[in-house]
C-alpha cells in the first residue's frame, strides 16, 4: 500500500472511465485523454490496478467483447522523507567515565519534508541497533525540508564501568520511528570506536584516628587518597564505618563519607574529617574502616586494595537510664571559660543541699552567680511580689506602665512584667504555685532566710502560659517561648511536658536555639523509658532533666533518658525547697523542680561567657556530668 497523503500520478490510454478500488486517506489525480487534451480528476481513493469495467459487476453488454480496456504499464513513484546520518565526528577512542562530544548531520534524501525527530545514539558491538547495545542518549532534530540536511552536535556520556574493548558508535536517524520514510533501512551510521579504562588503583594512606571516642562527641580523623594506578581516576567518595570486624558489611555503623576530586596517576589528597557517633550503642572494641572509592564509582584495576582499619575503643558516658547522669556546675562553668574544675568548698547544708550536690557553691567562689543573664520561666506565672524574688525579677523598661500603649511596638500592651497567654493579657501572677516555686530554685535572692537561687543574681522574666489549675494550650506555651527569645531572655526553664508531640512547640524550641536561646525541659513524671515532649527535643535543641534524690539516686517517678541519644542530665527534684506565692515555701518532688537546677546552671556558664551557643551549652553540660552508669 502506497503511502499516506501523497498525489500519485497514473496514466492511461484508456477513453472510457476507470472503475475505482477503495484505499482510503489518499489522492490521487487519474489523467485520461479527451479531445482537448488531458484531463486531471481527483479523488479520495484509488486502487493501484484498473480493472475491467464490467468485471465483476451484473451490467448487461451488448458487446463483451470490447468491454476490456487496453492498458499499460504504470509506474508509482513516492514523494516520501528519506532521513540519513551523514558525516559524524567522533573521537576513535574514549576512555570509560569520559563524554563524546559528537558532531554530524542529518539528511532528508526524499523530496518531501521531513517532521521533527530523534537521532538515538548507542554502543554496539555489530552495526545494528539490538536490545543488548548500551543506549547512550538522543538528540532532537527539527524538521528537514526535501534534500537539505540539519547540523547536529550532542554530548554523550560514557560510563565508568564499560568494558573496555572495541565498540561501534550508532547513530540512528528518526529513532524513535516518528517519521514515516519511504527507506527505514537505511537510518544507522556506524562507526568504530574503541573504549579503553583508566587503569587506576585507589589507597587509603597514613590514616590517623583516636585510640578511643565517646558515644555523642565528635573526633577528627586524617589519612590521605592515592592514585597509584597509571590513569586519572574520577572523583570518588571516601567512606567511613564502625565495624566489629575489617570488612564492610551490612550490620557495621555507617559515620559518613568524605568526597574526593580527580586524581592523576601518581597523585593523592590529604583529608582531614569529623565525625560523631550518635547512635547509643554498645560499647567495646570497634575498627574504624576507611574505605576509598566507597560507592565504587571508579573502575579499578585492584578492588581489593581499598579499605584500610584502625582499632578503636568505643567508650558510652550515655545511660538509658540518666542519660549523662548528674549535672556538674563547678566542671561546666570552668570548661565555659576553658578551665580545670573549680576546687571544692565547703557545703551549706540544709535547704541548699541541691546547690551542693550539684556543685553551684564552687562557681559562686569564683565570682559567677549568673548576673547579667535573663532566665524566663514559661510556667504558671511568677509572684513577682515574693520578697526572696522581688529583687530579681526582670522588667520591661521599654514599656510605660499602665499608659494602655505598646511603647516598645513588641505586640503586647504593658507588658512590664511579661505576658499572659492564657488570658491574654499583663497579669503574670502566679495563683497555682507551680512557677513561683521554680523561680526560686533559679534565682531566689542569696540573703539569710528562705532559699538561695542556683543563679541567684540572674533575673526571672515571667511568661504565664498555664492557668490557675496548671494545664494550659500548645498554642500559648509556643507563643510564650517566642515572647521570651524575642524580649531578651538568655535560658528558658519549660518545666511542663505531655508524652504527645507538638509541631508549634518544637517549631518554638528550635526558634529559640537559632536565637542562642537554651531551652530546659522537664523529662516528665511518669515512670517512663522516655522523656515526655518538649523535653524529647533534646535531641536536636537544649536539654531534658531528669530527677535525683539527696543520694544522687534516680527518683522513681522520672522519665528516664531512653536509648536514643539526647542531651538527658539529671538534677535534685526530690523534696526540694523553694517559693510559693504569699512568702511562703514548702519542699515538692518532680522533674519540674530537677529542671531550674540545670536552669540555673545555664545561667551560671553564660554569666562566665555570654558567647556560648546552643550546642555549645549542650555539649559542655553533657561532657562534664557525673555518669558512673552503662549503657
Amino acid at each position: 500500500m502506497l503511502s499516506e497523503q501523497k498525489n500519485i500520478n497514473l496514466i492511461s490510454s484508456a477513453t472510457s472511465k476507470p472503475n475505482i478500488w477503495e484505499n482510503h486517506h489518499h489522492q490521487v489525480s487519474l489523467i485520461s485523454p479527451t479531445k482537448n487534451g488531458l484531463k486531471s480528476l481527483n479523488y479520495q481513493s484509488y486502487s493501484s490496478a484498473l480493472k475491467s469495467s464490467n468485471a465483476g459487476s451484473d451490467i448487461t453488454s451488448s458487446n463483451q467483447q470490447n468491454n476490456q480496456v487496453n492498458t499499460q504499464a504504470i509506474a508509482l513513484t513516492s514523494a516520501q522523507p528519506d532521513l540519513i546520518v551523514q558525516n559524524p565526528v567522533a573521537p576513535a577512542s574514549i576512555t570509560a567515565g569520559s563524554t563524546i562530544n559528537l558532531n554530524y548531520q542529518v539528511k532528508n534524501q526524499g523530496a518531501e519534508n521531513a517532521f521533527s525527530s530523534y537521532t538515538l545514539f548507542y554502543l554496539s558491538h555489530d552495526q545494528t541497533v539490538s536490545d543488548d547495545d548500551v543506549y547512550l542518549g538522543s538528540d532532537y532534530v527539527d524538521g528537514i525540508t526535501g534534500g537539505a540536511y540539519s547540523s547536529e552536535s550532542v554530548a554523550l556520556k560514557i560510563e565508568n564501568n564499560l568494558a573496555a574493548g572495541s565498540y561501534y558508535l550508532l547513530s540512528q536517524a528518526n529513532g524513535n520511528g516518528d517519521a514515516i520514510e519511504s527507506n527505514v533501512n537505511n537510518n544507522t551510521f556506524a562507526q568504530a570506536i574503541n573504549i579503553t579504562q583508566t587503569k587506576t588503583d585507589l589507597i587509603i594512606q597514613n590514616a590517623v584516628a583516636p585510640s578511643s571516642i565517646s558515644v555523642g562527641e565528635s573526633f577528627k580523623v586524617s589519612y590521605r587518597v592515592k592514585n597509584q594506578g597509571v590513569g586519572k581516576a574520577f572523583p570518588s567518595s571516601t567512606m567511613f564505618y564502625l565495624s566489629r570486624d575489617k570488612t564492610v558489611s551490612n550490620d557495621d555503623l555507617y559515620l559518613g563519607s568524605d568526597e574526593i576530586a580527580s586524581l592523576n596517576p601518581g597523585a593523592y589528597s590529604s583529608r582531614t574529617v569529623t565525625f560523631s557517633i550518635e547512635k547509643n550503642i554498645t560499647v567495646g572494641s570497634y575498627y574504624l574502616l576507611y574505605k576509598a572509592d566507597g560507592n565504587n564509582n571508579v573502575v579499578e584495576t585492584n578492588e581489593s586494595n581499598n579499605i584500610v582499619a584502625k582499632a578503636i575503643a568505643l567508650k558510652n558516658s550515655f545511660s538509658s537510664t540518666n542519660g549523662y547522669g548528674l549535672i556538674n556546675a563547678a566542671a561546666a562553668v570552668a570548661q565555659a571559660l576553658a578551665q580545670t574544675t573549680f576546687a571544692d568548698v565547703p557545703d551549706l547544708g540544709g535547704h541548699n543541699w541541691g546547690a551542693d550536690l550539684i556543685k553551684a557553691p564552687e562557681v559562686w567562689a569564683k565570682g559567677y552567680t549568673g548576673a547579667g543573664i535573663t532566665v524566663a520561666v514559661v510556667d504558671s506565672g511568677v509572684d513577682r511580689n515574693h520578697r526572696d524574688l522581688s529583687s530579681n525579677i526582670w522588667k520591661n523598661t521599654k514599656e510605660i506602665a499602665g499608659n494602655g500603649k505598646d511603647d516598645d511596638g513588641n505586640g503586647y500592651i504593658d507588658d512590664v512584667y511579661g505576658w499572659n497567654f492564657v488570658s491574654n493579657n499583663n497579669n503574670t501572677l502566679d495563683k497555682n504555685g507551680h512557677g513561683t516555686h521554680v523561680a526560686g530554685t533559679i534565682a531566689g535572692v542569696k540573703n539569710s532566710f528562705g532559699v538561695t537561687g542556683i543563679a541567684y543574681n540572674a533575673k526571672i522574666m515571667p511568661v504565664k502560659v498555664l492557668s490557675d489549675n496548671g494545664s494550659g494550650a500548645d498554642s500559648a506555651i509556643a507563643n510564650g517561648i517566642r515572647y521570651a527569645v524575642d524580649n531578651g531572655a538568655n535560658v528558658i526553664n519549660l518545666s511542663i511536658g505531655k508524652d504527645q508531640p507538638n509541631t508549634d512547640i518544637q517549631s518554638a524550641v528550635q526558634y529559640a536555639s537559632s536565637k542562642g536561646v537554651i531551652v530546659v525541659m522537664a523529662a516528665g513524671n511518669a515512670s517512663g523509658s522516655t522523656p515526655y515532649y518538649p523535653a524529647s527535643y533534646a535531641k536536636d535543641w537544649g536539654l531534658a532533666v531528669g530527677a535525683v534524690d539527696q543520694s544522687g539516686n534516680m527518683a522513681d517517678f522520672s522519665n528516664l533518658a531512653g536509648a536514643e541519644l539526647l542531651s538527658y542530665v539529671t538534677a535534685p527534684g526530690v523534696g526540694v525547697y523553694s517559693t510559693l506565692p504569699g512568702h511562703k515555701y514548702a519542699a515538692w518532688n518532680g522533674t519540674s523542680m530537677a529542671t531550674p537546677h540545670v536552669a540555673g546552671v545555664v545561667a551560671l556558664m553564660l554569666s562566665a561567657n555570654k558567647n556560648l551557643t546552643d550546642a555549645q551549652v549542650r555539649k559542655i553540660i553533657t561532657t562534664t556530668a557525673s555518669n558512673s552508669l552503662t549503657a
